[in-house]
């Protein structure tokens, strides 16, 4: 056996007969337990990256050892192609979105192969395929029956000079991130998938996902941000109608001394008065060339505009301004505001600013509050004041009381508002799925029949990025034949948002070669839901709430036999070097490729799976990934000294063991027991790999290896190093399992068991004294510290019986012999 470890023959050997033998290769078995394994799709960009690398890494583990656990693995890969950075990169490098997409593909997928990943590149999909789009649209067909697919008039990111509307993440500073140009509030028709109509649903089955981090289901609880409180009635002063407003803070109707609109509400304009309509038109103007995030910043200058009009507090009766605002938004509520500046901050700010009354309703414990000497808002509860009927009380009861009184009065009523808002699914770009829509003078909107589908993304465009989607200008692509009248129609040339068609690729792996629909609905229930899902924290929102309304919409739509797409979640965290996310503009980022050539790819899985915890960010370390090659190189060169003493496949005699040889035993098996929870129970991937580096210490100090008796110990020993290191580095433990004897590949060996006997913890047991008096006694791991003592001490039901709810004083711990607690 060489002596030598050379990572790229040895690599590029076992990744051929991998791809010839189709190892990966997964159909379904009702006999077998399933096991479902995904890693969130890349973006085709051209090149992986580090985080790709550790991203993958981590799946790769998990799928290599659930499969020699026994469970039938899927475990698939595709691209997330379309969308608008292939559209940029195109205009930028002066190709087509299709051509660029399509090497891009080719070029990643070898560098997949090449980190030697477990997949079914069988079931590989790219979402800008026809095989993939097409029932896309057949699904959004049958959304639109449903009424789930709807188009309204909406606002947008519009930028006049390249004629498009921009993502809010392509607005930097109110400027287009590519031609600098300001940009403006345009109001389009745009298509919207009703998402609202499974707000609830979304929200209920949060508390039903105990395999998602609990900050990932706080901040999808936030999103869709369910509120209880009132929609009131502040009649117009001259005329009839009124503004409806909503509110959770009921109990501070009487503090009530103007009312903020959105300026894009709908009644704007028509509350301007003659005198105002040129400054209200202006204000409007300035408003809609600034983004929605800045205006509700906190540090965001408050702005606003008198529209000339005024409204009726129903509490006191008075009548009060209304104002137009730049903080207030028509995505939440009703897009006007009851502003309340005694208790509100935003509106103690703007009332500050146009000189507008403030009125205290709520009065804290102790000293009272003085509107005139008001720095801030109380928002804290209290006790009501100036608040008629409803003075004396706390503002706590009130909300309920003036609730009940407002819906007495037919002046509002309890209510339940979200704050998730229908998802906006049209762009006016080219490289997207193609919106399935006939638009005829006569008939109106009509979907395209089912027969005449696919709609096909024309590939024979004049691509320049100018002007706007060049589908807008294609003639042969939008001129069409009514399918009701049969007159001259025209097609929708808006494309569908990306994120929609990664909202159900993870259904489509489960028959990515299926013909006759969307989905084949008996793999679908057999591989469904995803055991386990992998991707990055900035996805917790959109992607994942996305995917979890379409898992409830197909389901419905009898696609899908489950409530929710992903059993568990793991987000990993970032890689950074220098302190810093890796990126090219700090000029900070590892090339994968030279990190391959140099070390092969098992060495890059290694480190990046070594340096932290999965869930942790990963901080780059250059030594690091040396000593991770370094150990491998120990490990290769352990073994081939071992090779004349582990030929022999004679069974470990435990009773003839020495005792320093049953202590190298006792090692083995704890480490296989370590390493099995960490992987399966707890994804610790770096206490395992620090376990495995532990036991091949222990095997390289063990002095009497050459002894014949202890031949079948030593091959035990390394045998199951190799099986324990074979998920995290597949190509070098594939490789010395063949090399010491064995055959038909290190997989089908299974995953190592432990000898519990051989494996349990040496134990103390330790006297547990209350003030002096024996009150029991507990055992505890021979290496157990002082904490994890008190911890086991403190658990016992005697002990704690004697303590009587007392808080210890003091406790004193004789290691290894006595804990007594004094109270």
């Amino acid at each position: 056996m060489e002596e030598r470890y050379a990572p790229g023959a040895v690599e590029a050997k076992w990744q051929k007969k991998w791809a010839l033998e189709k190892s990966f290769k997964v159909t379904e078995d009702q006999s077998r337990e399933k096991y479902y394994l995904l890693e969130m799709f890349p973006y085709p960009s051209g090149r992986i990256h580090m985080g790709h690398v550790r991203n993958y890494s981590i799946g790769d583990v998990v799928g290599r050892f659930k499969r020699m656990r026994g469970f039938n693995v899927l475990h698939p890969m595709g691209w997330d192609a379309f969308g608008m950075p292939a559209e940029n990169a195109a205009i930028q490098n002066k190709s087509h979105p299709a051509k660029w997409t399509s090497e891009n593909i080719d070029y990643m997928r070898g560098q997949l192969k090449r980190m030697g990943l477990s997949y079914d590149w069988d079931r590989e999909l790219a979402t800008c395929d026809l095989s993939y789009y097409r029932w896309e649209q057949k699904i959004f067909l049958e959304m639109f029956e449903k009424g789930l697919a709807y188009k309204k008039s909406s606002f947008v990111n519009w930028c006049p000079s390249c004629e498009t509307v921009l993502a809010n993440e392509q607005v930097e500073d109110g400027a287009c991130w590519r031609c600098d140009s300001d940009v403006k509030q345009k109001e389009l028709e745009q298509w919207f998938f009703r998402i609202t109509d499974y707000a609830e649903e979304l929200l209920e089955c949060t508390e039903k996902l105990p395999g998602w981090p609990e900050r990932v289901l706080v901040m999808q609880r936030n999103w869709i941000g369910k509120s209880f409180g009132c929609e009131i009635d502040f009649p117009l002063e001259k005329g009839s109608g009124a503004i409806k407003v909503f509110t959770t803070r009921q109990d501070t109707l009487y503090g009530a001394t103007f009312m903020s609109l959105a300026p894009e509400h709908p009644q704007a304009l028509s509350l301007a008065t003659t005198e105002r309509r040129g400054e209200v038109e202006a204000f409007i103007q300035k408003v809609k060339s600034t983004e929605k995030v800045r205006r509700t910043a906190e540090d965001f200058e408050k702005e606003g505009v008198f529209t000339g009009s005024y409204c009726i507090n129903p509490a006191t009766g008075l009548r009060i301004p209304v104002y137009l605002a730049n903080f207030v938004l028509t995505d939440y509520g009703t897009g006007a505001v009851m502003a309340v500046p005694a208790h509100d901050q935003r509106d103690f700010e703007f009332a500050k600013k146009y000189d507008l009354p403030v009125v205290v309703v709520i009065q804290p414990d102790g000293e009272p509050i003085d509107p005139s000497g008001m720095i801030s808002a109380y928002t804290e509860p209290g006790t009501m004041v100036n608040s008629g009927q409803f003075d004396n009380i706390s503002s706590l009861a009130a909300k309920e009381r003036i609730a009940d009184w407002l819906e007495g009065k037919g002046r509002g009523k309890k209510t339940v508002n979200f704050r998730l808002r229908d998802w906006g699914i049209s762009r006016q770009r080219y490289w997207g799925n193609p919106i399935p829509v006939i638009y005829c003078d006569s008939c109106g909107t009509l979907p395209v029949p089912e027969k005449d589908l696919p709609v096909v993304l024309p590939l024979d465009v004049a691509f320049t990025g100018e002007g706007g989607s060049p589908l807008a200008r294609l003639d042969t692509f939008i001129n069409v034949d009514c399918p009701k009248c049969g007159k001259p129609a025209r097609r929708e040339t808006d494309t569908m948002d990306t994120f929609v068609q990664s909202s159900w690729y993870f259904l489509r792996y489960s028959c990515s070669d299926y013909t006759g629909g969307p989905l084949d609905t008996e793999k679908v229930k057999y591989w469904m839901s995803v055991d386990q899902y992998i991707g990055g924290i900035e996805h917790a929102v959109l992607h994942l709430l996305y995917a979890r309304f379409f898992t409830k919409v197909l389901r419905d739509l009898g696609y899908v036999n489950v409530d929710e797409p992903f059993t568990n979640l793991l987000t990993q965290g970032m890689v950074i070097k220098d302190g810093a996310k890796m990126s090219k503009s700090k000029g900070n980022v590892v090339d994968p490729n030279a990190l391959i050539e140099r070390y092969g790819a098992d060495t890059a899985r290694l480190f990046s799976l070594f340096a932290a915890p999965p869930e942790k960010d990963l901080d780059w370390n250059d030594a690091g990934v040396d000593g991770s090659f370094r150990f491998l190189n120990r490990l290769w060169k352990l073994v081939a000294e071992a090779m004349p003493f582990i030929s022999s496949t004679t069974p470990v005699d435990v009773n003839s063991l020495s005792d320093e040889a049953k202590g190298l035993r006792r090692v083995v098996h704890k480490t296989i027991r370590k390493v099995t929870a960490d992987i399966d129970e707890r994804f610790h991937f770096n206490t395992a790999i620090a376990a495995i580096m532990e036991l091949v210490n222990a095997v390289h100090s063990f002095s009497p290896k050459n002894l014949p008796q202890n031949g079948p110990l030593l091959r035990e020993a390394l045998e199951s190093t190799l099986l324990l290191l074979y998920p995290f580095v597949p190509h070098f433990s594939e490789e010395l399992w063949e090399k010491t004897g064995h055959e038909g590949g290190i997989e089908k060996a299974g995953w190592p068991s432990y000898d519990q006997e051989a494996a349990a913890d040496e134990e103390l047991l330790i006297v547990v004294q209350v003030n002096g008096k024996l009150r029991g006694r507990v055992t505890v791991p021979v290496d157990a510290g002082e904490d994890s003592v008190k911890s086991v001490a403190f658990a016992d039901e005697k002990v704690t019986a004697f303590l009587e709810g007392k808080a210890p004083k003091k406790v004193i711990y004789v290691p290894g012999k006595l804990l007594n607690i004094v109270v």
